[in-house]
């Protein structure tokens, strides 16, 4: 799921996901934060999920997905989009 505040020049989305669904550590990864893994790392939050916010660029379009232990790669259900391989966002 996916949580978004517009501000004047730049866009906070807030990725979120089921605290245990995969199990393990998960973390975004696009286009955004150089495709590194472990750069932005959801944390547990107390309505039972668990989120990371990142503070990306207005008026793009962003690609990117996660990454789960094991090497488990995976998109956004509720991504604006997808190019094949990656999810889409628009800000």
């Amino acid at each position: 799921m996916l949580e978004r505040k517009l501000l004047k020049d730049r866009a906070q989305v807030t990725f979120v996901l089921p605290a245990d669904i995969p199990p393990g550590p998960v973390s975004v990864v696009g286009d955004f934060n150089g495709w590194k893994p472990g750069a932005h790392t959801l944390e547990p939050r107390s309505d039972g999920m668990r989120a990371v916010t990142v503070g990306l660029s207005a008026k793009r379009v962003h690609s990117f997905r996660y990454l789960a232990a094991g090497d488990y790669w995976f998109n956004e259900g509720h991504a604006d989009g997808h190019d094949g391989t990656n999810s889409l966002l628009h800000t």
